[in-house]
């Protein structure tokens, strides 16, 4: 697990190396704020469809074989397209076409990676390995984000790419070293059956079917949707509020973003303590934070604003920890590959829907409106949706026995 966790760190750093160029590599080649919109809309499209697909394969195949071959893969598409920036060869189709097998080959990776972390550990001690990760995944960001900068001025835009695909192969190389524990679900080396321990067929359709049927994923599925799609943005909403009504400039939103960051981590830290979150803890923390970030949306100061950035980024790098815990453990072995490939598929078009939606609230009602909003909807839409399950559930009637019959009914029992 030490191994695997700096594997990620250094994984994590590569990759926001990468992300944070991306946007300017488009600008370079096409000077269009528009095509590098486009970049990153057909690296999210197979996620959005064919992620059941990938989880699909994560089931039926080896999963350390399948990560090593997935990290592989995504390194030499970094490594390819570094290639071609410092050629000067790389044009839009060809940084398109890269994008579009970059996010083929993550459907099948996100799901192998994530599981085969799990694998190394006792079930009793996912959560924290879960926790784990987020604070590697944090870490990484930062490093990553910093990284980029240095890394472009000295060498150019192509470093950035060129030090995310070795730190794929980094990853493909220590994977066969990882050992399961044992009765893992990956474990084996041979390929997955094609039926389930439990007798299904190994379908896509069987896990669409498992996470349609269970409650309790459908409403994780709907409190990180409405959390997605009206808050969590923060990038965009903190933005304009820090440099509009707040009067700041690109310093004051960098001093926000560092809180948010550190915030994230201390967040992370507390999630690995967890050991059985629920759905519940999920929401209730997803509704404490859309209370912060409507309160946040009425800082009278940038210092007030900080004081109620930090709770906001622990309580949600909480709640994330907790509803990945929950998503990752609650599907029996078999099927846990294809339910990560339905939340990827439903993620994704949050992740699509959100920053449009918020742009279109923030044009209706200002960066303080949008926040406030926002997070009232997050909290009513949590707070109604737990009355009307109350409500549904029945309550257990006990009967009442009357003083003669009480001691018969004792005795026979």
């Amino acid at each position: 697990m030490r191994w695997w966790s700096l594997a990620n760190f250094v994984s994590n750093a590569g990759t926001w190396m990468q992300l944070t160029v991306q946007n300017l590599l488009v600008l370079q080649i096409t000077g269009s704020a528009a095509a590098a919109g486009l970049s990153v809309s057909v690296q999210a499209a197979p996620a959005l469809l064919i992620s059941l697909t990938g989880g699909a394969a994560v089931d039926r195949w080896p999963r350390k074989p399948t990560a090593m071959v997935s990290q592989a893969l995504l390194g030499t598409v970094a490594l390819v397209t570094a290639v071609l920036v410092a050629t000067d060869r790389l044009d839009l189709t060809l940084l398109l076409v890269l994008a579009a097998v970059t996010g083929t080959i993550a459907t099948v990776d996100g799901p192998a990676c994530a599981l085969l972390g799990n694998d190394l550990v006792r079930p009793e001690d996912v959560p924290s390995a879960i926790g784990v990760g987020s604070l590697v995944h944090s870490a990484g960001r930062l490093a990553g984000t910093a990284f980029a900068g240095v890394a472009v001025g000295f060498l150019g835009t192509g470093a950035a790419y060129a030090a995310n695909g070795l730190s794929f192969l980094f990853v493909a190389s220590v994977v066969p070293f990882l050992r399961p524990v044992a009765g893992a679900a990956g474990r084996g080396t041979a390929p997955a059956r094609r039926k389930g321990p439990e007798g299904g067929d190994m379908t896509v359709r069987e896990g669409l079917a498992f996470f349609a049927r269970r409650p309790r994923l459908v409403a994780l599925a709907g409190i990180t949707g409405v959390s997605a799609v009206f808050g969590r943005n923060y990038g965009l909403t903190l933005a304009v509020l820090v440099t509009g009504p707040l009067a700041g400039g690109a310093g004051s939103f960098g001093t926000v973003s560092t809180v948010l960051a550190v915030g994230g981590i201390v967040g992370a830290v507390l999630g690995a303590r967890l050991r059985k979150p629920s759905v519940r803890l999920v929401g209730a923390l997803a509704a404490t934070g859309g209370l912060l970030q409507a309160v946040a949306g009425l800082s009278p100061s940038l210092a007030v604003l900080l004081l109620l950035v930090l709770p906001m980024a622990v309580v949600e790098s909480v709640s994330d920890t907790a509803g990945t815990t929950v998503l990752q453990t609650d599907p029996p072995a078999h099927l846990r590959g294809r339910v990560l490939g339905v939340w990827g598929s439903i993620s994704t078009g949050w992740g699509l829907a959100g920053p449009p939606a918020l742009g279109l609230l923030m044009e209706l009602a200002g960066a303080r409106g949008a926040l406030v909003a926002g997070g009232l909807i997050i909290a009513g839409a949590i707070g109604t949706g737990h009355l009307l399950r109350q409500r549904r559930t029945p309550t257990p009637v006990t009967p009442l026995l009357t003083e003669e019959r009480r001691p018969v009914l004792e005795t026979a029992a």
